[in-house]
């Protein structure tokens, strides 16, 4: 049976200024002595083992359903849907809130999660004001102060009430506007800047987003980046 090679590279010192590769040969399912006196067992795995497999690929299905009041689900009017970036910055905003270790999920959480998304044009206009994730973030803890060390987050931390209204807001202007499509990520944060007492306008007007830029947002409020892959 051929033999095989296991080659590794020691540790550089002052003695041995290059790296030094040694190779070992030895059979499959054979025993090799270690430097300390230790036999260690090597066997050859199957090489059909580590050959990838095309797979069918799976779709995953995401509910377009975020959090809406109960008066907004006792509506017989039809909710408009909510994007795909907005569901993802909804999912990244609860990791953030669960990161600081804070029992709910506020509108300081709901603007951090739109800048993770980061592919929408609010995430965009915002970067481009000098509103980043690390500024929020060290204003929402200036702000809100760190959590204790020992206490941990729901898995899904219950939204404040002003996050609810500002997701409430943001279904409002859809429906108001009359434009089919649906509810961006402007929608949202222009939701949270509504909340006039709210930890996320504080840390939007700390960082110099006002009524003026507001409503420059809210001119695009129905369109967002298409993402092209050609």
């Amino acid at each position: 049976m051929a033999a095989n090679t296991l080659s590794m590279i020691l540790p550089t010192s002052s003695s041995f200024p290059k790296p030094t590769e040694v190779s070992l040969s030895f059979k499959p399912d054979c025993q090799v002595t270690s430097f300390l006196g230790e036999k260690l067992s090597i066997r050859l795995s199957n090489s059909s083992l580590f050959t990838s497999k095309r797979r069918s690929s799976t779709v995953a299905t995401v509910s377009f359903s975020l959090p809406t009041s109960e008066e907004k689900r006792a509506s017989s009017e039809k909710l408009p849907k909510w994007s795909a970036r907005t569901i993802k910055s909804f999912v990244m905003a609860e990791l953030e809130a669960r990161k600081l270790k804070y029992p709910n999920t506020g509108t300081e959480a709901l603007l951090m999660g739109i800048l993770v998304e980061g592919t929408s044009l609010a995430a965009k206009f915002l970067r481009e004001n000098g509103i980043t994730l690390f500024k929020v973030r060290e204003e929402t803890v200036k702000l809100l102060g760190k959590s204790d060390m020992y206490f941990f987050s729901p898995e899904h931390p219950p939204l404040t009430e002003p996050a609810q209204r500002a997701f409430d807001w943001a279904i409002e202007e859809k429906l108001k506007s009359g434009e089919s499509g649906e509810v961006t990520t402007t929608h949202l944060l222009l939701g949270i800047w509504s909340q006039k007492e709210s930890a996320g306008h504080r840390i939007l007007a700390a960082n110099g987003f006002d009524d003026e830029k507001a409503k420059e947002l809210g001119k695009n409020m129905d369109k967002d980046i298409i993402l092209s892959f050609k």
